[in-house]
């Protein structure tokens, strides 16, 4: 062999020696012997460098793949000389050989068997097994070429020719005739005889035996003593073998047939079982057993056959107290595992006509596993949740789950457990531990969902139901366990409560000592941020319930919460019991008590002052020292500030509605001073981005509650948003230009008439600007802009304020039209497309007649119909997509309006402009004629 070019092969050799060797790896695979060099060189065991040995087999490989039809008798004697030669040598090898040089050893085997198995090799299996006896280095291979054999055989995810598929059907169907009592006897061999002393040959084999099982007699493998090996090896070989397709009465006689064998092994002893990772293994395949079962039982139920699906009823519900010993391990993870087939347990109990008393008992012994099972440990950190802490909550999901599940079987049962459970743990809740009485809470919380009412209607029709919850919730006020000293007993109250709000309609009563609740140390004064933040949120919800129960009590919660309502300069450093977020909710809630309450509108206005006056005052403060701060954390700092009081202002308006309108309440001069008070903000020289948003956001709120009383302000704030602004600001302030346009229309004309083009000069300015090649951000802030542009030219088209854009000079028109038709055809973006089709299509409708504007209808002819035509034509035009669909079905209605305004000229244009584009005279007059007709759906079929 060339050994300069062998060097090549060391992945640290140059890259000219591995050009080289690659060169005469190419040579050695296209010659017609070079070949046996390899094979001769692996027989005698020549070369110690693993690269050049994994080289040689390479070039064995090939030859086996694609020119053994082609080999003499005596050069395939030759392959398969090489290939035992080279097993006997590692059977005396002290040190094995590495892993990749094994597995395509194995790729190698399974080629040559593929090919000779059926013709030239049938005793292959017997030759190897008599080989390589039980040397651990022989089985090694031996197990690698069997799951070799069965990826290029049996493996359903790789793509085989109907000859292949052929060839493999007789491979398969030749090996249950000739060896696979001998293979099975061999893999019961190597588990018996490496299982203490070769974990990983113990697994491989039971990898392989996993792998075999789905098409070969089960018989042999599920028998005493092959499950006594696979079970002690902790193995999933058992799983593989009871989800192994098949007709269900088989299925139902192998899962018996195993369930006796493990209990007569003693596996079913659970409590004795010590070692968790095999609990966890054996709760799987006792779950796959389960699940199996009730396969086959529905299936055998959907046949008709009764005395057949009683009989595999009987069979799992055998399996349900080892499902429930299992349930109720303390490790959550053997419990987990056994959750599918206890779920389908109960679904199958849901569909009988009625439950005998087995049946109600082993619901209640479920029901009493899952309320066990839910329970807090004492290790649970509440107040720094990791990755166990996560992954227990989703395990109370899971649990959830089967209590909804039981609810549906047995719902009576359900309420009746959940009120014995509740009752005694509030009796004594001073006394019991935080997760008995957590838990206790939160069943009375999950039989919300579990026992569903229509929009929370717990306390109305069902007598029974209602007053088993009503006496809960009566309890649960009442007992005091709302002082209790955890917070997820805190949290649970204060979720229950308002899950549950309805109840106070039934018996508003209890709604003082609740408020005090969420008022004091338990609620919004708790220890816990967290408690205090979830509070803030439930708090908010439960007063949007109730305010017409709060009139009372309206001035004294607003001045028990009025600290909490402070805007918190950053430069006090006093922590704050409340974050912003919590405070929005705070300030929602304020609004909501302030405006349904039943006082009149003055005195409505002067809550409403007191409750904004203070945010007003601050935000003067703040702004003022902005521009005078020179570190740029320290202007962040205060601009999130500044941004945090114009929210909150903006979050007290959502408490209007249509019924109590500000006006109304006569709170539009307390808003008009906010606004007046946050609009200086958005020409400060420094933080303009953050400040301009909340602003925005802020005249967004006042255009809906204020209306025409916003107008003033628009001129001026417009014109300074438009100053040295950034393609996002103009993103953003399109919008708010395209309400007031939306809102207002006529009203605004002669401002919309200033601003348009100032606007839209912005606008061009910015998209001129050249981005990067590469930076994707800036492309997609690009896109944006240019999809709000477009958009609010539509929204102007489409409120009938042609005059806009009419009164803006012939130059500037056709300069705003240019970038609509270069929006509809040159730009990929099928979302800006179907706007400027539609915008186009408004714009014939409104100019395209006689009484027109002026050189329209040339401006039709030249660009409009001819981009019809050409968007449809470009590469990027993707029919496969959505939003191109809808950009073609604007196009044809633009084209189907061109000819309402147009009539016949347009179908004379079109006969003379088609031909241009090489469509035939066939087409062009289908097209016409098509256009000619009302109905928009054949036109835009063609």
């Amino acid at each position: 062999m060339d050994e300069q070019a062998l060097m090549g092969l060391n992945p640290n050799a140059d890259a000219c020696y591995r050009q080289r060797a690659l060169a005469y790896f190419e040579q050695l695979k296209e010659s017609l012997d070079g070949w046996e060099v390899c094979a001769q060189a692996l027989a005698k065991g020549v070369y110690s460098d693993d690269h050049i040995k994994f080289f040689c087999f390479q070039v064995l490989e090939h030859q086996i793949k694609f020119r053994h039809g082609s080999l003499t008798a005596a050069q395939q004697q030759l392959i398969r000389e090489t290939l035992m030669k080279w097993l006997q040598a590692q059977l005396m090898n002290v040190h094995p050989e590495k892993p990749f040089i094994r597995n395509k050893v194995a790729q190698v085997l399974a080629l040559t068997f593929v090919m000779e198995y059926l013709t030239l090799w049938p005793k292959f299996f017997f030759d190897i097994l008599n080989l390589v006896g039980l040397n651990p280095n022989g089985v090694d291979i031996y197990l690698r070429t069997l799951m070799a054999i069965d990826a290029e055989v049996v493996d359903r995810d790789i793509l085989h020719s109907p000859e292949e598929t052929r060839r493999n059907t007789l491979i398969k169907d030749s090996m249950r005739e000739r060896c696979i009592p001998a293979l099975v006897e061999s893999w019961f061999q190597i588990l018996q005889t490496y299982q203490h002393t070769h974990s990983e040959l113990t697994c491989q084999c039971l990898e392989v035996v996993g792998a075999y099982v789905s098409w070969i007699d089960l018989n042999l493998i599920a028998n005493d003593r092959s499950e006594h090996v696979c079970v002690s090896e902790r193995g999933d070989c058992l799983f593989e073998i009871v989800n192994k397709g098949m007709d269900p009465v088989d299925k139902t006689k192998l899962v018996d047939s195993l369930c006796q064998v493990l209990q007569s092994a003693g596996f079913f002893s659970i409590e004795q079982e010590e070692d968790v990772d095999f609990l966890a293994k054996f709760s799987r395949l006792v779950n796959g057993m389960g699940q199996s079962l009730v396969l086959s039982w529905t299936k055998l139920s959907k046949m008709g056959d009764v005395k057949v699906s009683a009989g595999t009823l009987r069979a799992v519900e055998g399996k349900v107290p080892l499902m429930l010993q299992l349930l109720i391990h303390e490790d959550d993870d053997i419990s987990a595992n056994i959750v599918g087939f206890c779920y389908d347990y109960l679904h199958v109990l849901k569909q009988l006509p009625a439950l005998n008393e087995q049946q109600k008992t082993n619901v209640e012994a479920i029901m009493l596993a899952v309320m066990n099972k839910l329970k807090y440990d004492d290790e649970y950190n509440f107040e720094n949740e990791g990755e166990d802490e996560a992954m227990f909550v989703e395990y109370r999901k899971q649990l959830k789950m089967l209590l909804d599940r039981l609810a549906q079987v047995s719902p009576e049962l359900l309420l009746e457990a959940v009120h014995r459970v509740f009752n005694a743990t509030m009796q004594n809740w001073q006394t019991v531990q935080f997760m008995e009485v957590e838990v206790a809470i939160r069943l009375l919380y999950m039989l919300g969902e579990a026992l569903p009412a229509s929009h929370g209607a717990h306390f109305s029709g069902d007598t029974t139901k209602t007053s088993t919850l009503q006496s809960m919730m009566r309890t649960l006020i009442i007992c005091g366990v709302s002082e209790y000293q955890h917070s997820s007993v805190t949290l649970e109250f204060f979720e229950t409560v308002v899950r549950y709000d309805k109840f106070f309609l039934v018996e508003p009563q209890h709604i003082p000592s609740v408020l005090m609740a969420f008022l004091d140390h338990r609620g919004l004064r708790h220890s816990s941020p967290k408690v205090r933040s979830r509070v803030a949120y439930l708090f908010s919800r439960f007063i949007k319930t109730l305010y017409k129960h709060m009139n009372a009590f309206i001035e004294d919660i607003l001045s028990r919460i009025q600290d909490l309502l402070e805007l918190a300069p950053p430069e006090n450093g006093v922590p704050v019991l409340l974050s912003s977020d919590d405070q929005l909710f705070m300030f929602e809630t304020a609004g909501v008590l302030i405006v349904n309450g039943e006082s009149p509108a003055e005195r409505k206005q002067a809550l409403m002052r007191s409750l904004l006056t203070p945010l007003m005052e601050a935000f003067r403060m703040l702004l003022a020292k902005l521009p005078q701060e020179a570190n740029e954390e320290r202007q962040a700092v205060l601009a999130d500030c500044l941004s945090h009081a114009v929210g909150f202002a903006s979050r007290t308006s959502k408490a209007f509605s249509n019924k109590q309108t500000v006006k109304q309440c006569g709170c539009s001069e307390v808003y008009l001073d906010c606004l007046q008070t946050f609009l200086p903000a958005i020409s400060c020289p420094v933080q303009r981005g953050p400040l301009r948003s909340a602003v925005r956001s802020f005249l967004h709120r006042m255009i809906i509650c204020l209306e025409e009383e916003v107008l003033p302000f628009i001129p001026a704030a417009s014109q300074h948003m438009l100053k040295d602004c950034e393609p996002r600001d103009l993103q953003e302030f399109i919008p708010l230009i395209s309400q007031i346009t939306a809102k207002f229309k006529v009203q605004v004309s002669p401002f919309l008439q200033e601003i348009f083009m100032p606007l839209v000069m912005a606008i061009f300015e910015v998209l001129s600007h050249p981005a990067e090649e590469n930076d994707q951000t800036a492309a997609l802030e690009k896109q944006m802009l240019r999809r709000s542009y477009f958009s609010f030219i539509q929204t102007i088209a489409s409120s009938g304020m042609n005059e806009v854009m009419a009164s803006q000079g012939a130059e500037n028109i056709e300069r705003v039209l240019f970038t609509i038709i270069q929006g509809a055809v040159d730009f990929p973006d099928p979302v800006a497309q179907k706007t400027c089709f539609i915008i186009l299509s408004r714009l014939v409708e409104l100019w395209g007649g006689k009484d027109g504007l002026v050189g329209f209808p040339d401006f039709i002819y030249k660009h409009i119909v001819p981009a019809c035509f050409m968007a449809p034509l470009k590469p990027t035009f993707d029919l496969s997509d959505a939003q191109t669909v809808l950009t073609l079905s604007e196009c044809t209605l633009t084209l189907h309006m061109i000819h309402l305004k147009r009539g016949l000229e347009c179908i004379q244009f079109l006969q003379e402009y088609l031909p241009s584009l090489q469509v035939s005279p066939e087409i062009t007059q289908e097209l016409c004629q098509v256009l000619q007709q009302p109905d928009v759906k054949v036109l835009k079929n063609i």
